[in-house]
């Protein structure tokens, strides 16, 4: 019988503890509401205050957690968690300094060293200098002591080198590495499982997500992608699954929402070109989620804290009141510029103006041919592309099959989600249709 874990009083000598009595808590419903009990019934000062800021971060109140350890420096386990909290919260920056100390005190250490490291890297790409992040993380490794080569956290860091270096192959086989020396470290499973999807190796990609399915408290973007996967392999109510369960703990994912629907739509056995030909296309253009673009981190982040969730709600904004809010400048604005340009939309557009500017781009291409002009008009509907597939011609302002045949595989594989797997099966549809893409 599994022994109740007593933060009160229990030893908590490392973090691995915490890490391990975490799954715990979020085990039953009943052991959450127990833990939640006992962390408020502690003192805010002292050994308690300390414990309590640990709880805090057991269940995901990095906030608190951050604040409440800031007090307890000289504490080895509560510095190394406040760090991993403020990562959480996306505060690299300041958790660098934490785990540079940490790495002093404990040169041998693997798990210090590879948070700074890690934390260096994203800190560095949050800015948009991948060029250095990449130079300071290649420097950090040469300069780790040589016993620090084998552990799981060199092993995922030299996958991100090969990541950044545009080494596919070679970073999964580092990040597999890596899973081999431990199997439960999150985020080395994480870029191992997006790596995998998106250049065909759908096995291991489900292997990955299930695993960190399984590793609780469960993050909403495993069971994003875990449910996405599932759409191509067929798996529809275990998709529905995995967005409903993200609906659920977070009512305002407005993507989960959207992909939740097109699941229950994949479960019925009624849903047909009749069905699908009477959806709104054109707002399904607005409801894109903004994460579907490459945008910088700052842009991403002002768009997110404004509550900016769509192309839709982007469109609605005008530009002073983009450039009104904090750390939105002149760089972010031309960005969401050229992104609304690809679309033939603008800034300040009434929703009924942005309808009509989609459509008229989505006119088919003229033709000398009737034939040649037949198909190209034709609904994507027409091609049974699967969800992934869809989803990705979708989002790039695509309503007709002549509207697929003027991207090429530059545009498509440059998409997320998109990959190797989708590229191919979207290529064999077109040829169906006696179409290619641009530049075939």
């Amino acid at each position: 019988m599994m022994t109740t874990f007593d933060l009160a009083q229990d030893e908590i000598t490392s973090f691995q503890v915490l890490q391990q009595e975490r799954a715990n808590v979020f085990g039953r419903k009943e052991d959450h509401q127990s833990f939640r009990n006992a962390l408020e019934r502690l003192s805010d000062e002292g050994d308690e205050g300390r414990r309590k800021g640990l709880g805090y971060w057991m269940v995901g109140e990095f906030e608190n957690a951050a604040a409440r350890l800031e007090r307890y420096e000289s504490d080895v386990v509560a510095s190394f968690t406040r760090a991993n909290a403020l990562m959480s919260l996306g505060r690299m920056r300041e958790a660098v300094p934490i785990f540079e100390r940490l790495v002093r005190e404990y040169p041998d250490f693997s798990a210090p060293r590879g948070g700074w490291l890690d934390a260096r890297l994203e800190a560095d790409l949050q800015d948009g200098d991948e060029e250095q992040a990449l130079a300071t993380l290649e420097a950090g490794l040469a300069e780790a002591p040589p016993a620090f080569a084998a552990s799981a956290e060199s092993l995922y860091l030299r996958g991100r080198v090969a990541e950044l270096q545009r080494n596919w192959d070679l970073a999964v086989e580092q990040y597999e590495e890596a899973r081999e020396v431990d199997p439960t470290h999150r985020g080395n499973l994480f870029r191992l499982a997006y790596l995998a999807e998106r250049w065909g190796l759908e096995e291991l990609g489900l292997e990955c997500y299930q695993s960190l399915a399984s590793m609780l408290p469960i993050d909403s973007n495993v069971l994003l992608n875990l449910g996405v996967l599932y759409e191509d392999l067929g798996r529809d109510q275990d998709a529905a699954t995995c967005f409903d369960t993200v609906t659920k703990t977070a009512p305002m994912n407005r993507r989960a929402r959207l992909y939740l629907e097109d699941a229950k739509a994949g479960m019925c056995m009624y849903y047909d070109e009749d069905m699908e030909k009477k959806e709104d296309r054109l707002n399904q253009i607005l409801r894109i989620p903004i994460t579907d673009f490459e945008l910088s981190v700052r842009a991403r982040n002002c768009l997110n804290k404004m509550d900016i969730m769509t192309l839709g709600d982007l469109v609605k904004k005008t530009e002073p009141e983009l450039l009104s809010y904090k750390n939105f400048g002149e760089t972010s604005l031309t960005e969401i510029k050229e992104i609304l340009q690809s679309k033939n939309l603008r800034l300040g557009m009434a929703r009924e103006e942005a309808v009509a500017s989609i459509a008229k781009q989505a006119q088919p291409p003229t033709s000398t041919g009737t034939e040649t002009t037949e198909v190209t008009a034709k609904s994507i509907s027409e091609l049974k592309l699967s969800i992934r597939a869809r989803r990705t011609v979708e989002n790039l302002g695509c309503l007709t099959i002549g509207d697929i045949a003027q991207h090429s595989e530059e545009e498509l594989l440059g998409m997320p989600n998109f990959g190797v797997t989708s590229l191919l099966e979207l290529k064999k549809k077109l040829v169906d249709f006696g179409l290619k893409l641009k530049g075939d």
